[in-house]
Formats: C-alpha cells, sequence, structure tokens
C-alpha cells in the first residue's frame, strides 16, 4: 500500500473563499495511474512557512507518508513560501525533479521559469512541490513519473502497480 500525503497550500481555500482544485486533481491523477492500493492523508492549510513546515514533518514522521505532494505557494509572490517550507524539512534536495518540471511546463507557458518547485527527502518519504494550478498538476507529475516509484523504493517504500494509463517509469536493472 502507498500512503500519500496531499497538500493544498492557499489562503483562500484555507479560509473558504473557493473550493479547492488542486488537492482532488492530484488525487486524480493517483487514481489514474497508481493500480496499488493507496492510504490518503489529504490537509490543507494557508500560505503561512510554520504550518505548511508542521504540515510536512507529521506527515513524513508520524503519518509516515512514502510520498506527500503540495500544491501551490511555489511562485514568486510574497505569500509563496512552499520551497522555504519544504527545504527546512528535507533532509536531501532533489534539484532535478524541479528543474524537469519546470523544463516541461515552459513549452506551454512562458510564466512557468517563475516556480520554485523542488522536491526532497525526508526519513522514508519524498516530498514534491507542484504548482496550483490543477492543469499544469498532471503535466508536472507526467514529467518527472519515470523517477518517482523507483525513488520511494530506495526510501524503503512500497514497489508500486501501476494502471494501462500510468506514463513509463524507470528501474534501473
Amino acid at each position: 500500500m502507498l500512503s500519500l500525503g496531499i497538500v493544498t497550500i492557499s489562503d483562500r481555500a484555507s479560509t473558504g473563499v473557493y473550493d479547492d482544485r488542486s488537492g482532488p486533481a492530484i488525487r486524480d491523477v493517483f487514481a489514474r495511474w497508481v493500480a496499488t492500493p493507496v492510504h490518503e492523508v489529504y490537509k490543507l492549510v494557508p500560505d503561512d512557512q510554520a504550518v505548511i513546515e508542521a504540515t510536512l514533518r507529521e506527515l513524513a514522521d508520524e503519518t509516515r507518508c512514502h510520498l506527500v505532494v503540495t500544491t501551490g505557494g511555489t511562485g514568486p509572490a510574497p505569500r509563496d513560501v512552499t520551497p522555504e517550507a519544504t527545504l527546512a524539512v528535507c533532509e536531501r534536495v532533489l534539484p532535478g525533479f524541479g528543474e524537469q518540471m519546470r523544463a516541461e511546463s515552459l513549452k506551454s507557458v512562458p510564466t512557468a521559469i517563475l516556480s520554485r518547485q523542488l522536491a526532497g527527502t525526508r526519513g522514508g518519504s519524498l516530498i514534491i512541490n507542484l504548482p496550483g494550478k490543477p492543469a499544469a498538476i498532471e503535466e508536472c507529475l507526467r514529467a518527472v513519473w519515470g523517477a518517482i516509484p523507483y525513488c520511494i523504493e530506495l526510501l524503503g517504500g512500497p514497489r508500486l502497480a501501476f494502471t494501462a494509463e500510468a506514463p513509463r517509469h524507470h528501474r534501473p536493472s
């Protein structure tokens, strides 16, 4: 079973100004791509670095999620502090994830260069920042999917099974 943490980071969604569409977009991608049973933990938090850090620590240390995927708070606006919170809790940074997601997004959106999303590890958890736009979530996950399952295994997580719809992934022999 895959333990998946989904964290939507948004001041407005967390106060009910509008409904969160990004968290459900992540849930949809995993439902379509992963055949392994998934235990999902969903959190909706404001753009507050201390709250984001505490949430990531809880999901990695207490809930022991194999994968924690955040959405939102990765731009250059003053309240966009998701990368800072992620860096504060990660033991290792995996810069290739952010580089690949930005490269893919730049093919369709020139402002993707403003994105500061990144990934790293904490204990047995892989933490990945995704953009807040629902349309960009699948695009960015698809861009890095080839490495996600193997990284989860390297961190002690389960070997995942996939649906026919899932992008290709790579396991070195």
